[in-house]
C-alpha cells in the first residue's frame, strides 16, 4: 500500500482532463485552447511490484523534496458541436522512503525500509458532442486513457524479517502500461458572462479494472482569449497484472490558464 501526498509548482502532476470554458455552438470556425495547470494533490493506495508492495506516508513538504519533474498540458479544439482535446500528463517522485512493506517474507514495519523511484505518464484523448445548447451545455464524451508506469524499488535497510524479491535480489523494477477507454459528460453553467461553474466525470476500463474521475470548478475569462479555472479533481486507477499494482486516488484542487485562439 502506497500513500504519497503530492504537490506540484510547475506545470506538473496531475491534468484537469476535458474541463474548458463555455461558449454557445455559434459557427463552425474552429476554436482552440491551450492550458497549463498547477496543482496540489494527495496520492494514496497500494503499489506493487514483483509481489512487493510498499506503504508510504509523505508530508507535502517530504514530496517538494522527492518531486523530481513535472509537466501537465491540456489542448482542446471546438469546431461546431464538436469538441476534440489531447492532455498530457508526467512526474517523476524520487527516493520516496517507505513506512512499512510487505510481501513473501512477511511484513517489515521499520520506516524507510525500501526507497521508491516512481515515474508516471498519462496521455487522454477525447472527442466530445454538445447535446444541450441552452443556458446550460452538456457534452458527451468519449476518450482513451492511456497509462505508463515505472517503479524501482531498492532495499535501504536491513531489517528482520529481510526484505527481498523474487531470486533473492535486493532491488526490482517494473514497468507497466495499459489503455483504458472511457465515457462522460462535460457540464458547464454560466453565473455571469465572465464565470462558468463546471462538471465532469467519466468512468472506463479495459486495460485496468476500473478507472473513473471527477472534476468540479469554475472558469472566469478575466480577459478576452484568456480564462482563469479552479476547482477540484478526483482521479482512480485499479490496476494490476503480473505482480506490478497500481490501485491509486489522486485528488486535490488545481489551478489553471485558458489561452484561447
Amino acid at each position: 500500500m502506497q500513500h504519497i501526498k503530492m504537490t506540484a509548482l510547475s506545470m506538473a502532476v496531475l491534468g484537469l482532463g476535458t474541463s474548458q470554458v463555455g461558449h454557445a455552438v455559434e459557427s463552425d470556425a474552429w476554436q482552440y485552447e491551450v492550458t497549463p495547470y498547477i496543482m496540489t494533490a494527495g496520492l494514496e493506495g497500494a503499489v506493487g511490484v514483483r509481489g512487493v508492495t510498499s506503504d508510504l506516508d509523505m508530508s507535502i513538504s517530504d514530496v517538494l523534496d522527492d518531486l523530481e519533474m513535472g509537466f501537465m498540458g491540456l489542448l482542446s479544439a471546438r469546431k461546431g458541436p464538436w469538441m476534440y482535446s489531447l492532455e498530457g500528463v508526467y512526474f517523476k517522485l524520487g527516493d520516496e522512503p517507505s513506512k512499512s512493506v510487505t510481501g513473501p517474507f512477511g511484513r517489515v514495519t521499520v520506516n524507510g525500509a525500501l526507497d521508491l523511484t516512481t515515474k508516471m505518464y498519462v496521455y487522454q484523448g477525447s472527442i466530445g458532442y454538445r447535446v444541450l445548447d441552452d443556458t446550460t451545455s452538456v457534452d458527451l464524451i468519449g476518450g482513451l486513457r492511456y497509462t505508463k508506469l515505472d517503479v524501482d524499488m531498492t532495499v535501504a535497510l536491513t531489517t528482520t524479517p529481510g526484505i527481498v524479491f523474487p531470486g533473492g535480489a535486493r532491488s526490482a523494477k517494473g514497468s507497466e502500461s495499459w489503455t483504458d477507454a472511457v465515457v462522460g459528460a462535460l457540464v458547464q453553467h454560466p453565473v455571469s458572462d465572465s464565470v462558468a461553474l463546471v462538471g465532469y466525470a467519466d468512468v472506463g476500463g479495459g486495460g485496468s479494472d476500473l478507472t473513473y474521475q471527477v472534476i468540479a470548478g469554475a472558469n472566469w475569462e478575466f480577459s478576452k482569449g484568456y480564462t482563469a479555472k479552479a476547482g477540484y479533481r478526483l482521479l482512480d486507477w485499479d490496476y494490476e497484472e503480473d505482480g506490478t499494482v497500481w490501485d491509486m486516488t489522486a485528488s486535490g484542487p488545481y489551478l489553471g490558464l485558458g489561452i484561447r485562439f
